[in-house]
């Protein structure tokens, strides 16, 4: 007989990402990462698993964090990146002679993505430095040196003449350091510095002929305003020329060259409605021309947009082209599934390649373009190795999470549609509790998502089959301003916060609380991000719940707009307004407004060093309801960003779960 599933199950969990195949399609490297309970700290390797089948080995073992594994292209050998020798460096393996892995570079601030080139001599990569550090990059930081960084943060002041100086990810102060190209011959010598500036430089991708690398980057003078806007470049590697190939108002990324060395395709938008822009692909001549846009028939945005607090890691390929530079693979979210699609370039139409439900988070090829690797998850199952073949059937390689799946009880969420505002249809799920028998009825959970430009969907989520498993039923939507359904869908909601968007929601309330089995008296609301923000405005304007738990949220965007390291371009973009010409608005849309009207028992959990939602927006939530004499209670958590509940401290994380669960156990069930 299974057994309920638990907070610490988490330190259970493994977690695949990074899949890569070898050039001839025999084995495919993956990154695991699971929890080390001892030290409650992530522990990430490289593994190999062979296509036909077989058991999943470690490859690497020398650190904690190893990550990003990448064939050669003669397939002899494998560059990664480890943090065994201190900060992250690159090092290679060498696969037909064995033996100790080498390392390749000794940056001082590390080094990231390394990308073959194709006579597999050199590699390139990315490392960040400061102006006026170049003569003593290659000296890596001394324990002396961290201690002496850290000190100066501590205890010297900070002159600040830039609007964005702050990151979430950095989970504070951004340094001076900028990420730029390098590239380093794996026989020895020292690396060769390729870009300069102030900018930031990324996705290096070798030519085919190897004499070039497209990169993307934002160089424009006025950059710190415009923080989404990039372009693409191309290195002479020889000369260290660069040659601008695009100009556009939106993002530009991912570059991919054709087999024929003469195109660049990337992933891009032109901006046209800000950040609920669908992503498409571009392609561009390298000899000149405007860019292309071949998506445009294709209503979805391209790239992996499910959410999941379950996933750990990279994902693969953004683009992948064929060898005859006919078609190109990538990944997109529609209806609630991330699924592989190809594009055929002379007729601009796309084909879904996968089928059935799922959430593919990584896609890779082989040389010959005929076998794939793909991180694969599902309702049911946290993401998994699985190959696909050239004739279109799949198999799993890998079963890293089966023994705990095995033991547990879990929920499989069960698909409906339903019609929101203006009789727009809109896609819901909702879990049964793990106990559920006939003639009972059972508390309902609502859960919204983040972004709002992201969905819910076919992957394995952790807080949803824990509150099942505590005898709640789960209800998750994707309300208009989700991804999946198209520009216009994903579009509706800017403007319109707290508006359609709230009322989209509540009609999933209202179709579910008509099943036997609901008790409509027992409803509680969650959400992160965009989903705290909408939990925080339910509670000010319906009392239907007797629950709350408010993640990382916003409540004022007019404090927002300046704190938020973006703030300052969200605000605009999504509101449509900033402070001084508009701050009627901004507090029109503010769930702070309408607090006065809270009753609902409402947990305020917000991460310490979360530059996204800084947390003063929960603290000031939390600071009115206390005055105003409703039941809640302020979580921090130190140390955490805004990805706390998916990639933070595994401490941390179990608090939260059980800060979310005995919530809902005192207050709605």
């Amino acid at each position: 007989m299974k057994r309920p599933l638990q907070e610490n199950d988490l330190l259970k969990m493994q977690f695949l990402s990074s899949p890569v195949i070898s050039p001839d399609g025999a084995e495919i490297a993956c990154v695991k990462t699971h929890i080390d309970s001892e030290t409650m700290e992530y522990r990430s390797h490289v593994f190999v698993v062979p296509t036909a089948g077989g058991a999943l080995h470690q490859f690497t073992a020398g650190g904690k964090v190893e990550t990003t594994p990448r064939f050669s292209p003669c397939g002899t050998k494998m560059a990664f990146v480890s943090d065994r020798s201190g900060d992250k460096q690159v090092w290679v393996l060498n696969l037909k002679r064995g033996g100790e892995a080498e390392q390749v570079t000794t940056m001082r601030y590390g080094a990231a993505n390394p990308t073959w080139s194709p006579d597999g001599q050199n590699l390139a990569f990315v490392s960040r430095s400061a102006q006026g550090e170049e003569a003593w990059l290659s000296k890596p930081r001394t324990a002396t040196d961290k201690e002496n960084e850290e000190k100066s943060r501590r205890e010297e002041a900070v002159v600040v003449e830039r609007i964005k100086y702050k990151s979430d990810e950095s989970m504070g102060l951004l340094d001076d350091k900028t990420s730029h190209v390098w590239v380093i011959n794996i026989q020895g010598g020292a690396p060769r510095r390729l870009t300069f500036g102030d900018a930031d430089y990324h996705d290096p991708q070798w030519s085919p002929c190897g004499a070039y690398l497209a990169v993307s980057s934002n160089c424009d003078a006025d950059r710190e305003f415009s923080p989404y806007q990039s372009d693409i470049y191309v290195l002479t590697v020889g000369s260290r020329d660069i040659m601008r190939l695009t100009r556009t108002p939106g993002p530009a990324a991912h570059p991919t060259w054709s087999p024929d060395g003469k195109k660049v395709a990337y992933l891009g938008h032109q901006h046209e409605y800000r950040s609920a822009t669908l992503q498409r692909i571009w392609l561009v001549e390298l000899d000149g021309g405007e860019p292309v846009c071949l998506t445009r028939g294709f209503d979805r945005s391209i790239g992996d947009q499910t959410n999941s607090d379950c996933r750990y890691g990279e994902g693969g390929d953004a683009l992948v082209y064929t060898p005859d530079g006919q078609r190109l693979y990538f990944l997109a979210s529609d209806r609630g599934d991330t699924h592989v699609y190809v594009l055929d370039l002379a007729t601009q139409t796309v084909d879904q390649v996968t089928r059935g439900r799922r959430h593919v988070q990584g896609l890779t090829f082989d040389q010959a373009g005929q076998t794939a690797a793909m991180c694969e998850a599902t309702f049911l199952q946290p993401a998994e190795i699985f190959v696909l073949l050239a004739d279109g059937s799949e198999r799993q390689l890998t079963f890293v999470n089966q023994a705990l799946l095995d033991e547990v009880e879990l929920s499989e969420p069960e698909e409906f549609w339903y019609k929101g505002v203006s009789g727009w249809d809109v896609q819901g799920w909702l879990m049964k509790p793990t106990n559920f028998a006939g003639g009972q009825q059972y508390p309902v959970i609502l859960e919204i998502h983040g972004g709002p430009h992201t969905q819910y969907g076919c992957s394995f989520f952790y807080e949803f089959q824990l509150l099942a498993n505590n005898g709640f039923g789960v209800l998750f939507t994707n309300p208009r301003g989700s991804h999946g359904y198209g520009q216009d869908f994903v579009d509706a909601v800017r403007g319109d916060y707290g508006g359609n968007d709230y009322a989209d929601l509540m009609l999933a309330v209202d179709h579910v609380v008509k099943l036997p089995w609901v008790d409509k008296e027992r409803l509680g609301v969650t959400g992160g991000s965009y989903g705290g923000f909408m939990t925080n405005w339910i509670v000010g304007h319906t009392n239907r719940f007797k629950g709350a738990v408010t993640h990382r949220s916003i409540s004022n965007w007019l404090s927002f707009y300046g704190v938020s390291d973006i703030g300052y371009t969200f605000t605009e973009y999504e509101l449509l307004g900033n402070p001084w010409d508009n701050a009627a608005l901004l507090l029109k849309h503010s769930p702070i407004t309408y607090v006065k009207n809270v009753v609902t028992p409402t947990l305020v959990l917000h991460s310490e060093q979360d530059m996204r939602c800084p947390i003063e927006q929960g603290e000031q939530f939390y600071v009115y309801l206390k005055k105003l004499g409703v039941k809640t209670r302020l979580v921090r958590f130190p140390g955490s960003n805004h990805e706390l509940t998916r990639s933070g401290k595994p401490k941390l994380r179990l608090e939260n779960l059980r800060q979310v669960v005995g919530w809902f156990l005192d207050t709605v069930k």
